[in-house]
Parts: structure tokens; sequence; C-alpha cells
């Protein structure tokens, strides 16, 4: 091992302690291959429609380039209203929206909402990485809380949870449906988390970023907003890259109560002092007018699973059961010492981009992800290069 460099020896603990992304190691590693089909990162393969690029070049032409309001603007705020009254039960307050510089950047604020130096956040894992990351940045400490797992199938176990709360514990981070493994918290799961949360008088950051991505009965996956009163402690984080394929964007949003109002608002205004105004007016039409757009992207993520599924399906080496919610598979793989060696293998030898599971917490081990919100064809060949290599 090399030694520390000085500069980095000196520099916060909490800064040195940030974990190295597996998902961008694997995506850094094959990056340039040619020919390379890229399911490593959660992103499709359409770009930003162009009624939504248009709405930002005409603001930009027209001098939208200044200071504007650390919230938000009010029309954005306002079609996020009417777009959760659409949506979810109840009606809106648009000042109870606050537009963040991504939905990364929704959860640091959350956590710096929540949490701080010796705090515990709870993460059921495998989990996204960047939580976990957001968590120790901010000085607390990220407690992991392994799902039950059994023939590819994920749940979340209370007792577990329970069992992880300690009197550093402030928040819970659940996100569902989930990255990577599609578990989807049902009714009835969701009323036990708040009933856990509020017994222990805890924070609830509400990742429900993949809402819409939801394979079972309904048009969406089920949300702490169908049972939560106005009094509780739920953050709600999202973004518009999923929906909208905006990923490149770095444009989300938190739903919080009320009175938070301007706490969140200073905390905004001490990390970036708001988000662009030519991007926030994308962020409008794509909300007001881009529903179609949603659907035709919900519509070809689940052809991409019924793709991954039907190629997987009685292939002995794997251990998967198609995802509930969110656009992943996660494959269990027999036999498989190192996540992150397959990943590279894959890359190498099948000219498939995929994410380690080891990059999604230790329980990610033996598994890897692949994100299946891509054409029908390109998935049909990826897959096809994959058992190539299983076989």
């Amino acid at each position: 091992m090399s030694p520390m460099s000085p500069l980095v020896a000196n520099a916060r603990q909490p800064a040195q302690r940030a974990p190295i992304s597996g998902i961008i190691t694997a995506v850094n590693y094959g990056r340039d291959r040619e020919g390379l089909i890229p399911l490593w990162a959660g992103e499709g393969d359409l770009p930003t429609p162009r009624f939504i690029s248009e709405a930002a070049a005409a603001a930009l032409i027209g001098g939208e380039t200044f200071y504007t309001h650390q919230r938000g603007i009010p029309e954005l705020r306002q079609a996020l209203a009417d777009y959760y009254g659409r949506h979810f039960p109840g009606t809106y307050d648009p000042d109870t929206f606050f537009i963040t510089g991504s939905g990364m950047q929704a959860i640091q604020i959350s956590i710096a909402l929540t949490a701080g130096d010796g705090d515990e956040i709870l993460i059921p894992s495998p989990s996204w990485p960047n939580a976990a990351g957001a968590a120790i940045i901010a000085g607390a400490k990220p407690v992991t809380v392994p799902f039950d797992e059994e023939g590819g199938v994920f749940n979340l176990n209370m007792d577990r949870l329970a069992a992880a709360v300690t009197p550093r514990t402030k928040a819970l981070f659940l996100n569902s449906p989930a990255n990577p493994t599609g578990w989807t918290a049902s009714h009835d799961k969701l009323v036990e988390v708040l009933a856990f949360a509020r017994q222990h008088g805890l924070w609830i950051i509400a990742d429900e970023i993949y809402s819409r991505f939801y394979w079972l009965d309904g048009p969406r996956a089920p949300s702490f907003l169908d049972i939560a009163d106005p009094e509780d402690r739920i953050l709600y984080v999202n973004t518009f890259s999923k929906n909208w394929a905006m990923t490149g964007w770095r444009m989300g949003w938190i739903h919080a109560p009320l009175p938070l109002k301007q706490t969140l608002e200073n905390l905004i205004q001490y990390s970036t002092s708001g988000v662009a105004q030519f991007m926030q007016r994308a962020g409008t039409v794509a909300l007001n007018d881009g529903e179609w757009f949603v659907e035709h992207t919900i519509a070809r993520a689940r052809r991409g699973r019924q793709v991954v599924s039907d190629a997987l399906a009685g292939h002995n080496r794997i251990t998967y059961a198609p995802p509930d919610g969110a656009f992943y598979a996660f494959l269990k793989v027999d036999g498989l010492a190192s996540s992150q060696a397959a990943s590279f293998s894959l890359i190498d030898d099948a000219g498939v981009g995929t994410a380690p599971g080891t990059a999604f917490g230790a329980e990610g081990e033996g598994f890897v992800r692949i994100c299946f919100a891509r054409s029908e064809e390109s998935l049909s060949v990826a897959m096809e290069r994959i058992l190539q290599i299983l076989r």
C-alpha cells in the first residue's frame, strides 16, 4: 500500500473516509471500449426529449441567466404541486417543494437536516451507495441493515431494523422501489415502517425516485404519502433524471413539511444558492407537458424487464427474480468469487458494462446489476453476450 499523501492525511476525516464508487470504477474501466453496451448506470438510452431542451434553450437565449429563487421558481414549484396532486392523494402546497441541484443533492441536504457528527442513519442493504457516502461526508455513520433474500427476492426484516437502533440513531433512509434489488415496500410494510419511525423518533428520508417504475398492480408504487400525517418527520427526495431522461441535467427536488421551509431554503443557499433558472424552465415543461414521455419510458423499461427475465429463465447458474419496481436486474451468479472481477470480465470478454454487486455494499457480493431501461434490441444482444460467457 502506498503511503498517504500529507495533503490527504490533513483533510477532514469524513472526507478521507468517502468511499470510492464501485459503479464508477466499472464505468472508468470500460468507458471507451468500442462496441460496449453500457448497462452499468441508472439511466436509459434515450436523450432528453426535444420539447424539454427547447424550453431551456429559449430561457437561456432569453436572458434567464441571473440569480433566482433559492427554493425554485414559483412556476416549477406549482408544477410539482400539480404533478403530486395528479399522482398522489390530497392537494399540495407549492411551498413544500424545494428545487435542488440533482437528486443526490436532495439526499445530501436531507442528511444535513437530520444527522451529523456521531449520529447514525439506518440504510437497508444492498443499497445505492451514494446515500451512505453522503452520510459519511456529513460526519454521520451509515448503519446497514441487510435485507432478507431468498431465491432472488428481497424483503425488509423489521426485527433486524429494530435491532439496529441505538441512542445515536437519527434517521432511516428508505429507497422504494429500491436500487439495486427492485424491492418495493407494500402498503402494509410502509405502515409498519412509519410506526417504527414514530416509536423511535426517527426521520425518514424517503427516496421514491422510481415510484412510477412499478411492475405490480397500480400506476405507481405505494408511498408514504398514502399514509403519513403532515407532522410526520418525512423528507421525500426525487429527481428529474429517470422519468424525463434528464440524468445529465442534475436537477431534483425535496418535498417536506411546510414548517421546514426556511431551514431548507437556508441549506440550499449555503450549498449551491439555487438551480439555474433556464434549467428550471425545462423542469416546468417536463412536469406540465411530459406525461406522454414518462409513460413511453415506463413502457420501454417494462419490455426491457421482460427481455432480461426471458433470457435468464431456467439458467442454472443464476438466481434471479423479476423485480417489483425500479429498472434493474440484480443477479446472483453461482460460484462468483468477486463481483468486481466479474464486472471487469464482462466488459473485457462480453462487451457489456454491468455494476458489481459489491458497489451496493458487502451484502452484494456474488451479484451483478444490469439496468434494463433500454431498447429491446440492445438488451437482447447484451443478454446473449452475458449468457455466452456464463456457458
